[in-house]
């Protein structure tokens, strides 16, 4: 589990590698991965977009930018939460995945919280670090 907190918007990350959608001997990999988005503050924010950096085991960074999250700009009122699971194929068996999402203030404050990084490895993946 990854976790980072942006102005009292906690973001959590659980990945899994998924074994069934995987076919290592030809070079693809998938993770599922498990977004929780908890409104710690005492203000109603909504989540407007995302930004996510997605690093293969090569070093290659795919960026991808969209509005809202799996089709919807949750809504979180003070003490809220909002989960979802998305998922994300790699063509090598290690990555890391980070980003933002924008969020905004009932009063129309537009601000950026945090995804922690979170690393994608198959199970006997090995990650050089140079």
């Amino acid at each position: 589990m990854y976790r980072a907190t942006t102005r009292e918007i906690q973001v959590t990350a659980t990945p899994r590698y998924v074994a069934e959608r995987s076919e290592p001997d030809q070079g693809r990999y998938f993770w599922a991965y498990t977004i929780e988005v908890s409104n710690l503050g005492q203000e109603t924010v909504q989540l407007k977009a995302r930004h996510w950096y997605i690093t293969d085991g090569h070093g290659n960074v795919e960026e991808v930018h969209g509005v809202g999250v799996v089709g919807e700009e949750p809504l979180l009122p003070p003490g809220g939460k909002f989960e979802y699971t998305s998922g994300v194929p790699l063509n090598t068996a290690t990555g890391i995945m980070s980003g933002r999402y924008d969020m905004q203030t009932e009063g129309g404050e537009g601000f950026s919280i945090e995804i922690p990084a979170f690393s994608l490895d198959a199970p006997d993946a090995r990650r050089v670090l140079n």
